[in-house]
């Protein structure tokens, strides 16, 4: 058995390698004095830096987890402190009174700021609007070591029921899946609070979620066509050509919403055929475009900004109506239960139901998690575009209002 250093310059390499061996220690740095990292028996690893304040008195103050900040920002920290303590400070006292003060609208702030590094900007977005319409509206006048499971229960109710502002977007109006979403959040920035040391307890544990009944949805060639009726029919009727296109395109392809929401059109491959998302939900990512699909974006003018579908009031911006451009149209297509994401699922099945097998429709839906150059090379093999083909084909076969040998379309 390979017994672990108890000093040495710490690295993510160094840390990563160091396991328990089912005793609790502390690796000390040897460059930065009073700076090291604590592994628990668990083999959760926290850094910490150890100081003595001007009248005696030693502390260790908890940083932060191993994987919430790097071996470099905890070191970082560890000098901010200890060039407090040079100047008689004492950081650790000054963290229980601060404990003592803090606002949950201010820990959100707070861990918006520092405890998300790891998050995407698209969820990001979501948090920023669950914490501004759910949490800091119920919440956020109240101390945080004030909070316990009976308020996160509470909120959970109202959120639950609806009882929130009236100008939340539909994602985040209220109801069962919001309010667990919320609590979720809650729990992530309550576990945050724990790692700093501002609550010793976690108030969401044991607070009873809604099950979320919601099953996946699947559009049939009936309900198609019923959604390309009314797309047709908004298209004749002076719809706006950027919400017509976007459903269209997310049917076609099966792609995210926000795929082709905030796409740009430097990641439109023509010649390929294919979009090269940068960012995405699993990050860049290639997205197959079959020839329904693609004749779409043939016939797709420009407009002068780096997006496809950019907002109208700032064009240097992604449209941001969406949301509630769909409620409108679910409900003339008499499908007010239908989500934008059931378009992804119902990809899925038209293709399982044209015989295509699962890695081709998990390829097609970017369910592989490989490096971009070699998902770059699977999805331009033979199989997979005639797969994409065939299934966006099958799609606007059933979207009967549109065709692809319908001419331009202009946005």
């Amino acid at each position: 058995m390979v017994q672990n250093p108890r000093s040495g310059k710490i690295t993510k390499r160094l840390v990563d390698a160091l396991t328990s061996e089912g005793v609790r220690f502390t690796l000390w740095d040897t460059q930065l004095k009073g700076f090291g990292v604590r592994v628990a028996v668990s083999d959760t690893k926290t850094y910490v830096v150890r100081y003595r304040t001007i009248g005696g008195a030693d502390r260790l103050l908890h940083i932060a987890r191993h994987g919430v900040v790097t071996a470099e920002e905890a070191r970082e920290r560890a000098a901010a402190v200890l060039a407090e303590v040079a100047s008689g400070g004492d950081p650790q006292g000054t963290k229980v009174e601060r404990r003592e003060e803090l606002t949950m609208s201010e820990l959100c702030d707070l861990y918006m700021k520092e405890g998300v590094t790891m998050k995407k900007a698209t969820t990001l977005r979501i948090d920023r609007i669950r914490i501004a319409r759910h949490i800091k509206p119920r919440l956020g006048k109240m101390k945080v070591t004030d909070i316990g499971r009976a308020d996160i229960e509470r909120l959970m109710v109202d959120v639950g029921s609806g009882r929130i502002r009236g100008e939340a977007t539909p994602h985040t109006r209220g109801g069962i899946h919001a309010a667990s979403r919320t609590v979720g959040l809650l729990g992530g920035i309550f576990t945050f609070a724990v790692e700093r040391e501002f609550v010793k307890t976690n108030p969401t544990r044991g607070v009873k979620r809604y099950k979320d009944n919601r099953r996946d949805r699947f559009l049939s060639p009936a309900e198609l066509a019923r959604l390309g009726d009314v797309l047709a029919e908004l298209e004749k009727h002076g719809g706006d050509p950027r919400h017509i296109n976007i459903i269209r395109l997310l049917a076609l392809t099966g792609a995210r919403k926000n795929e082709i929401a905030r796409l740009k059109w430097s990641e439109i491959d023509r010649t390929m055929g294919m979009l090269r998302l940068e960012d995405s939900k699993t990050g860049a990512k290639v997205i197959r475009l079959g020839s329904a699909a693609l004749k779409l974006i043939e016939g797709l003018l420009s407009n002068g900004s780096i997006y496809v579908f950019p907002d109208r009031k700032d064009p240097k911006r992604p449209i941001a109506n969406l949301d509630w451009a769909w409620v409108g149209i679910r409900k003339r297509a008499g499908m007010e239960d239908l989500r934008i994401h059931d378009l992804r699922h119902s990809f899925a099945s038209a293709g399982l139901a044209g015989g295509e097998g699962l890695q081709l429709i998990g390829k097609l839906l970017g369910h592989s998690h490989v490096s971009t150059t070699s998902r770059y090379a699977h999805l331009a093999d033979d199989p997979v575009r005639a797969a994409a083909d065939r299934i966006s084909e099958s799609v606007a076969a059933s979207l009967a209002g549109w065709s692809v040998e319908d001419g331009q379309t202009a946005h």
